[in-house]
């Protein structure tokens, strides 16, 4: 096991600079996940870590060592692919084996880990078997075990659920999720599914156009983000935000209605109210909060709650309602937001308002 430190970090390819001096610190054990959209430089990160991609500036250290300058085989890391990256013309335990290819244990050492690794991933009983003959998961398992096999200091995993269905991929982040907990290896993994990051993440670092824009945990980030764009990306589905404008202490939104402004200042009179669907929920106009009427549009029935969209004022706003309670299409709705589920962001800055 071993922490992970970046230290003013950069990419440049030519004259594009894709990664901008990012700082971070991964303590031992621990599991981070790096998340943003396609392009943000998460997966270039992780390339830098691994050593496969040439470092522009800064430094890395893996348990206190620069590795700037080593290859990646001497870095003791380990990363399973998104493509899997497993041989198709040889078995499972010849895949799992070639992880300790370079390695001068004897061939019964060599076995012994195969097989301890082949159980602990429950692959035992496929271990003669080609990749051909077996399922999306079960080769993403194989990938793992053959990166398991050498007793990394720690894990990189680029996108590895990404060419799974859906079912699956719930299903391999439990069993990622166990096998971390099981094995307590630093593990850095780089995903664009929000989801994906917090169910899995010790610490979730948000990323956008090669800058790091906050770390925490899934709650912390979901709680309290501290700007628009981490507030829209994490959280599923995604908050809404209402333009307001600020006086005497209120904002009057452009769809109607006020909301009190529990904020100090803001560097305009222009701000950004937000609420959450799970949140927003059917009910008449409460003391205080936000309120907000309009035709619902679309029901999404999920079984446990029902997401309503309704139109209000041009805009569209996701509220939710108990499972059983479907609204019709074209009904009139209201949906209301107590005052301390609301989030406040400067329009201009995008930067979240702190309260008084």
């Amino acid at each position: 096991m071993a922490t992970i430190e970046l230290e003013r970090l950069v990419k440049r390819y030519g004259p594009a600079t894709v990664v901008h001096g990012i700082d971070l610190s991964i303590q031992d054990g621990e599991f981070v996940v790096l998340v943003g959209p396609s392009g943000c430089g998460k997966s270039t990160t992780l390339r830098m870590i691994a050593g496969l991609e040439e470092i522009s500036d800064g430094t890395v250290r893996i348990d206190g060592r620069v590795v700037n300058d080593l290859q990646p085989k001497d870095r003791n890391i380990a990363m399973v692919f998104q493509n899997y990256a497993i041989y198709p013309h040889v078995t499972v335990a010849d895949n799992i084996a070639f992880g300790l290819y370079r390695s001068k244990l004897s061939q019964s050492e060599k076995r012994r880990r195969v097989e301890q690794v082949a159980e602990t991933l429950g692959l035992t009983h496929l271990l003669e078997r080609r990749p051909a003959a077996l399922s999306g998961g079960q080769r993403q398992r194989v990938a793992i075990g053959r990166a398991m096999v050498r007793d990394p200091a720690a894990f990189l995993f680029d996108e590895p659920l990404s060419n799974l269905d859906a079912q699956l991929r719930t299903q391999m982040r439990i069993e990622i999720k166990r096998l971390h907990h099981r094995l307590a290896t630093t593990s850095v993994f780089v995903t664009h599914d929000q989801v994906e990051a917090m169910t899995m993440a010790d610490r979730i670092v948000v990323m956008r156009e090669g800058r790091i824009l906050q770390v925490g945990t899934p709650l912390e980030l979901y709680e309290n983000p501290v700007d628009v764009f981490t507030a829209s990306f994490i959280g599923s589905p995604t908050m809404n935000l209402l333009p307001g404008s600020l006086k005497d202490g209120a904002a009057t939104l452009s769809l109607g209605g006020t909301v009190r402004a529990p904020f100090a200042s803001a560097t305009s009179s222009e701000i950004l109210v937000g609420a959450r669907p799970h949140d927003l929920v059917p009910s008449e106009a409460g003391s205080e909060g936000l309120t907000v009427s309009g035709t619902v549009a679309v029901v999404e029935t999920l079984g446990s709650e029902t997401l309503v969209h309704i139109e209000s004022a041009g805009q569209t706003i996701i509220g939710s309602a108990p499972g059983r309670q479907i609204p019709r299409i074209g009904e009139q709705l209201t949906l209301h937001a107590p005052m301390e589920k609301l989030y406040y962001f400067d329009k201009a800055t995008e930067k979240a308002l702190a309260a008084r």
